[in-house]
């Protein structure tokens, strides 16, 4: 299937490592253009060599946690060298514990880090999505939207927020051939997921391979997802192909969510 992203431009965020990482590479394996951003520059141009060289790929070192500077750099980037087709919102996932203990700055900072951030880069690109009639907004989040997940109750409240505000702009942009879907990734064999897994052995006092057996036996696949799968879904989303696919919710997960 030819996706039909040659001559497009997309900005990957979170693309140093796991499904970040991985969609960057699948993007610029389809002719994107690809522009990296995440805070470790060292780990940015060790992906960014990692791209295939047809094209000229670039990063932004930029910390989520300051929206104002972020805004900055975003917005001197796109007048300095150009606007982009594709965003992918992709931020790592807050730390774990109960809902009712969590720190009220906690909250804050994931709200930042994963709405905020998310926002100032919409307002930012949406401008060029406008002019080329061709947009594609993605937003990595988590199954947790549907089915909330225990012990991480600061990722489930701010997934639902981040799931409900791409909900509304995809209403709002869809009419300029803009569309906005959420990813909702599964257990995956990330960073992430190792933590998950040595957070749970070190409560429950099972071994990590008992836990991770756990989890892959809660998935009729049995098995964890490689970012690569991922990143496939996320590919056909931001392709031409996927033009009257808005507003969605689309679980990649090995059927592990019990919710339609």
């Amino acid at each position: 299937m030819d996706f039909k992203l040659n001559n497009k431009y997309a900005l990957v965020c979170g693309s140093t490592a796991g499904i970040g990482k991985a969609t960057a590479i699948a993007l610029a394996n389809e002719g994107v253009t690809v522009t990296l951003i995440a805070r470790n520059e060292d780990k940015l141009k060790a992906t960014l060599a990692e791209l295939p060289q047809s094209n000229q790929h670039d990063y932004i070192v930029a910390d989520f946690l300051d929206p104002k500077g972020l805004k900055q750099k975003i917005e001197a980037y796109i007048n300095s060298n150009h606007g982009f087709h594709i965003l992918i919102n992709n931020t790592g996932g807050p730390p774990g514990g109960p809902a009712f203990s969590a720190d009220i700055d906690a909250f804050e900072m994931a709200f930042t880090q994963h709405l905020k951030c998310n926002h100032v880069l919409v307002q930012a690109l949406v401008p060029h999505m406008k002019s080329e009639g061709y947009g594609r907004i993605i937003n990595v989040i988590s199954t947790s939207v549907k089915q909330p997940l225990d012990g991480l109750g600061v990722s489930n409240t701010i997934r639902g927020a981040v799931a409900n505000w791409s909900k509304t702009l995809a209403n709002e942009l869809g009419q300029f051939g803009i569309t906005v879907n959420n990813v909702l990734p599964g257990a995956t064999a990330t960073e992430r997921l190792a933590q998950i897994i040595k957070n749970k052995s070190d409560k429950t006092g099972i071994t990590e391979e008992e836990a991770s057996n756990a989890m892959k036996n809660s998935v009729p696949a049995k098995r964890f997802a490689q970012p690569e799968e991922t990143a496939d879904a996320i590919t056909f989303l931001a392709s031409a192909r996927a033009s009257y696919i808005n507003g969605i919710n689309l679980p990649v997960d090995g059927g592990r969510t019990k919710s339609l």
